[in-house]
């Protein structure tokens, strides 16, 4: 892995709060090497060793997205999700932003199976069959595909497991952490100051809870990625 520089600045990390953590009763100790100080009863986030670690992982989806690599972003807490359906969209990955199925990835067989049903009821609606069927029928068919819109519309054009599964919120989404080392895809993970940094391939210290603070991250995901496909454009 090459050494890149991401512009990753200690001053934008202090507006957009990705310093503050959990009040200090709510901590993780093994937590403490990425805690700096306490202060008013909140732990302090090391931002240095913040910038180490998130420079480390944009080095990781730059090398990823030029190998052609698919990513799926993972942050379904009220805060994450605007945040999570941007980023992806603007990287061109796919995501899940309300809810996450259980063995949504180990059982793969199923969810495929309500990919396709979901692709077919879009089609339908949009040649216009919904219009030809009793208005019972036609919105039951409308329930139908607004539930899988609103559950699978961040994943519907994908054909297989992703590569790398970047999660914004390790507490929130512990169920996809557990799928994903049950399959061994590679994962990023934002790690407040009440998580555990062991449980992903690769944490980064951070604010979870904030808008701005998760803006940041995606941010520097965002641009790590675009470069990376750029790249594997260049040299095709």
């Amino acid at each position: 892995m090459t050494r890149r520089y991401w512009n990753i600045d200690l001053e934008e990390m202090l507006q957009a709060g990705v310093h503050f953590g959990h009040g200090t009763r709510k901590w993780n100790p093994r937590m403490a090497p990425y805690i700096s100080a306490k202060r008013k009863g909140m732990h302090i986030t090391n931002l240095t060793r913040t910038a180490r670690f998130l420079s480390e992982a944009c080095d990781l989806v730059f090398d990823a997205a030029s190998g052609g690599k698919q990513f799926l972003i993972v942050g379904t807490k009220k805060k994450a999700a605007d945040s999570v359906a941007s980023a992806a969209i603007r990287a061109r990955c796919h995501y899940v932003n309300k809810k996450w199925l259980g063995g949504m990835s180990t059982n793969w067989s199923t969810t495929e199976t309500r990919l396709q049903k979901f692709r077919d009821l879009r089609a339908e609606q949009k040649a216009g069959r919904f219009n030809c069927l009793p208005k019972r029928d036609a919105a039951m068919l409308k329930r139908q595909l607004s539930h899988l819109q609103t559950y699978l519309g961040g994943i519907k054009y994908m054909t297989g497991l992703p590569d790398i599964v970047i999660v914004v919120d390790q507490q929130a989404e512990y169920k996809v952490l557990r799928e994903c080392v049950t399959l061994g895809i590679p994962t990023i993970c934002l790690i407040d100051t009440n998580c555990d940094p062991d449980l992903a391939d690769l944490s980064i210290p951070a604010n979870d809870d904030a808008r701005a603070s998760i803006r940041f991250i995606l941010n520097k995901f965002v641009y790590a990625i675009c470069e990376g496909r750029s790249s594997d454009i260049r040299n095709r």
